[in-house]
């Protein structure tokens, strides 16, 4: 079976929204999101491992940055880091990212049957951006983004505001993550959830 067949069969159900994220998720560009970190702070002279990034996956960034700043004894504000950080990226990485394509391809099979949804801790800006250049902007009827909810994942409410948004109860709703905290911010929001990056080929 490929890995859309294993999706396709994982999210079959009474489900009434399907709900993805966007980095890692629809969007093959975690690699370019570590990379304008470890740029960043490399510009201010810290050298740091892109592995932190991986483990803090799914946090917005000023979080991710409290925990280096922590991990690395530097003291970067968080805000400014983000602007340098989201500039580099949107200006230099955005335009030659690639989807995940059997996540991409489960979309745009369902955008039709079910309610789509896409919840990320991204910045509107960055996510719109991203969602165009995959083709996917208009399959998705909501978008929820960092700032839309005073808490981010891994706390329910980015999932709960896309299901009050999309007209449906969020236990009739799918969530698709690659990170720790998109799966208890689903748990916590009393959706399931499925891992994209644990489907591997049989």
């Amino acid at each position: 079976m490929t890995q859309l067949d294993i999706l396709t069969e994982l999210s079959k159900g009474d489900y009434e929204a399907f709900l993805y994220d966007c980095d890692g998720t629809l969007a093959d560009n975690m690699q370019a999101h570590k990379d304008t970190y470890v740029k960043v702070a490399a510009d201010h002279g810290i050298e740091i491992d892109d592995a932190i990034i991986d483990e803090f996956a799914g946090l917005p960034i000023p979080r991710v940055i409290e925990e280096i700043n922590k991990r690395y004894n530097c003291d970067f504000d968080p805000q400014t880091f983000e602007k340098l950080k989201y500039d580099l990226y949107y200006n230099e990485y955005i335009q030659h990212i690639k989807p995940v394509q059997h996540v991409a391809d489960h979309l745009l099979a369902h955008a039709a049957k079910v309610k789509i949804g896409v919840v990320s801790g991204g910045s509107p800006e960055a996510i719109r951006k991203t969602l165009e250049i995959l083709n996917l902007s208009s399959h998705v009827e909501v978008l929820v983004c960092a700032g839309d909810t005073e808490r981010g994942k891994p706390f329910p409410d980015p999932f709960l505001l896309a299901a009050e948004k999309l007209g449906v109860q969020p236990s009739s709703c799918l969530v698709f993550e690659d990170g720790e905290a998109g799966v208890k911010a689903a748990e916590a929001a009393g959706m399931d959830w499925i891992r994209i990056d644990k489907i591997t080929e049989s």
